[in-house]
């Protein structure tokens, strides 16, 4: 077959913008990608649709230039092309939006653009390709602003602009949502459209959310386990069909409808969890707290927050806006500078080693990698880490004794492992994260703090997460819920507070939520009588 045509003949109609034919890459024993099939035509949006590891971003990084692939072929616009690098990428008219931001904070936004790019530096040309994209797709960004002084969504636009700085004809946007408020979102897949329809581009949508391809898709591919499981018109899918071939199972919408992102599901069966003593103590509550950066930057700006005992505390807002101290504050990482936190009525010194959990806050991390875990010990080890007392006899740990107890732990939490001796690595994530959560639910907390519980997760261990956290609560634990994910925070909250800027600007009922309103307090709007 001639490398020059990827049809069937003289007649047929245009090669794809970027045809994959055959792609396989495995990192060791890991099969991220096998034989994927995939076409991205231009004047079209594709939803490439699947579960945190299915192998979508690893295949997109194959066509950006970032990852090599172990066979298959890559063509472009009918031709064989060997992509080496993103500048190779580039030559070829490709840009990708990534999920995580590659931006150096201390730099203004056009130099973030130009940053990498030879040749001489034209500051003036530099600030009006800046300021003509940003007109051109309605993405309103300064490009004399600080970037360390922007809020997490225009961050993202800063991505998008510097990716269209180039003119690719060919566009991936790996997870672009998740730092946008909904209404950011709803004008990112206009322009998107926009930027199809008007310039023949060909536009590559990574998500996991069954809401988002199903509203700004023309077509979807679903990946699942490494291979392509599904390939459909947007027109023709239904969330039913697209979830039972994401998860390889038939799946309850009902169930499992935070975990595939479907917010109108949520919507039309939302039921609230009321608290019937609301005149009790609280679990936790934090007044006029204050928390200076080492810059000396505002990272909690006077927050006021409750947590009744046996209620779930949802705290909405686009990363960088606080979330970080936060966790941090309750984790006994950095202390306040103003103001007074209380747990079940008593005050709490912050900023001492392991104060927040001799109180009983317990705390499930952002990262578990980074600060939930220790990768190389053991199952047993990491159940036990931070009350080590808890397993000692008079001053000695007996070996046989730790294995029982935390054997005790995996059945309770129906950990999947091979014992509590095996390497905590050997864990999937999901079994990763319910070993955390058996650790500090353990210590039968008072409070208990869980950031961002099931990024990274599969949808049966998003499901088994969210029923646990609902089960702390109806037993009488407060649960502060930090979440990017507004599904989660819907299906989950019994009551709903945005944070923005290291304030609350706003909270109501979970069956008073307004998406509209949400939207606009998570993207800085304020309401009368926002504490």
């Amino acid at each position: 077959m001639n490398d020059t045509l990827d049809a069937a003949g003289a007649g047929a109609d245009p090669a794809p913008a970027i045809h994959l034919r055959g792609i396989d890459k495995r990192f060791g024993a890991i099969v991220a990608c096998d034989k994927v099939e995939l076409r991205l035509q231009r004047g079209r949006i594709h939803g490439i649709l699947g579960e945190n590891g299915a192998g979508k971003s690893t295949l997109m990084k194959i066509v950006i230039g970032l990852v090599t692939p172990d066979g298959g072929e890559v063509h472009i616009d009918g031709a064989r092309q060997f992509i080496r690098d993103p500048l190779d990428a580039a030559r070829h008219g490709i840009g990708m939006v990534h999920q995580h931001f590659s931006l150096v904070e201390a730099l203004t936004v056009w130099e973030n653009v130009i940053l990498g790019e030879g040749g001489s530096l034209d500051r003036k040309a530099a600030r009006q390709r800046v300021m003509d994209i940003s007109e051109h797709y309605g993405l309103g960004v300064d490009p004399d602003a600080r970037v360390a002084d922007l809020p997490a969504g225009v961050r993202q636009r800063v991505e998008i602009i510097k990716c269209l700085r180039r003119d690719p004809d060919i566009i991936i946007f790996d997870e672009p949502t998740s730092v946008l408020t909904p209404a950011e979102s709803e004008q990112l897949f206009a322009v998107l459209r926009t930027a199809v329809r008007d310039e023949n581009k060909a536009v590559a949508l990574i998500s996991h959310k069954l809401d988002e391809v199903l509203h700004s898709t023309d077509e979807i591919t679903i990946m699942r386990a490494g291979s392509v499981v599904a390939h459909l018109e947007t027109s023709e899918a239904t969330a039913a069909g697209l979830a039972r071939a994401m998860v390889g199972r038939e799946v309850s919408l009902r169930s499992e409808a935070a975990a595939l992102g479907l917010v109108e599901e949520i919507e039309a069966l939302a039921e609230h969890h009321t608290d019937e003593s609301s005149d009790a103590v609280p679990a936790l509550s934090m007044a006029d707290v204050v928390v200076r950066g080492s810059d000396g930057s505002m990272a909690l700006d006077g927050l006021t927050l409750e947590v009744p005992a046996g209620t779930i505390v949802g705290v909405a807002g686009v990363e960088g806006n606080g979330q970080a101290a936060l966790t941090e504050v309750l984790s006994s990482l950095r202390p306040i500078a103003e103001g007074t936190i209380e747990v079940a009525g008593k005050p709490v010194v912050t900023g001492r080693a392991g104060a927040m959990a001799r109180a009983g806050v317990a705390v499930i991390p952002a990262d578990r990698h980074d600060s939930g875990c220790v990768l190389d010990m053991t199952v047993a080890e990491n159940l036990f880490l931070i009350d080590i007392e808890r397993v000692a006899n008079m001053g000695f740990y007996e070996q046989a004794g730790i294995n029982r107890k935390a054997q005790e732990l995996i059945d309770e939490f129906e950990i999947q492992t091979s014992g509590p001796g095996a390497p905590f690595f050997t864990l999937s994530g999901g079994n990763q994260q319910r070993v955390v959560l058996a650790r500090e639910l353990s210590a039968d907390p008072h409070v208990l703090l869980a950031d961002q519980p099931t990024h990274g997760l599969d949808v049966g261990a998003i499901e088994y997460i969210s029923d646990r956290l609902r089960k702390v609560a109806d037993d009488g634990v407060g649960v502060l819920l930090i979440s990017s994910e507004l599904e989660e925070l819907l299906h989950l909250a019994d009551n709903i507070v945005v944070l923005y800027r290291g304030r609350i600007v706003g909270q109501m009922a979970r069956d008073e939520v307004d998406l509209e309103r949400l939207g606009m307090l998570m993207g800085g709007a304020t309401e009368v009588g926002a504490r």
